[in-house]
């Protein structure tokens, strides 16, 4: 199970999501509303949730950008949940 630490960023409809292991194996992705989930089945995992316009993965951090009518509250927690299983999943 990886650790998870979410923290803000400047930008209100931002946060971070700093890991304890690689977000990716590449230099860092961008997932976008619309990219295929074969792109990054983990930013999928996280855009299936709803309310999300970005993901982007680097080195040890994955950056999740909501849609203003989202509240942190509603998705905060389901974003950690969809880390966890997609880490678990490759266990």
């Amino acid at each position: 199970m990886p650790e998870i630490t979410p923290e803000p960023t400047p930008n209100p409809n931002a946060l971070k999501f700093t890991l304890d292991q690689p977000s990716t194996d590449k230099r860092h992705e961008t997932f976008r509303e619309g990219s295929s989930p074969e792109d990054s089945p983990l930013g999928a995992k996280i855009f299936a949730i709803g309310g999300i316009t970005n993901v982007f993965l680097t080195a040890n951090f994955i950056s999740v950008t909501k849609d203003d009518g989202v509240s942190w509250d509603a998705i905060g927690g389901r974003i950690m949940d969809a880390i966890t299983t997609h880490y678990d999943a490759d266990a």
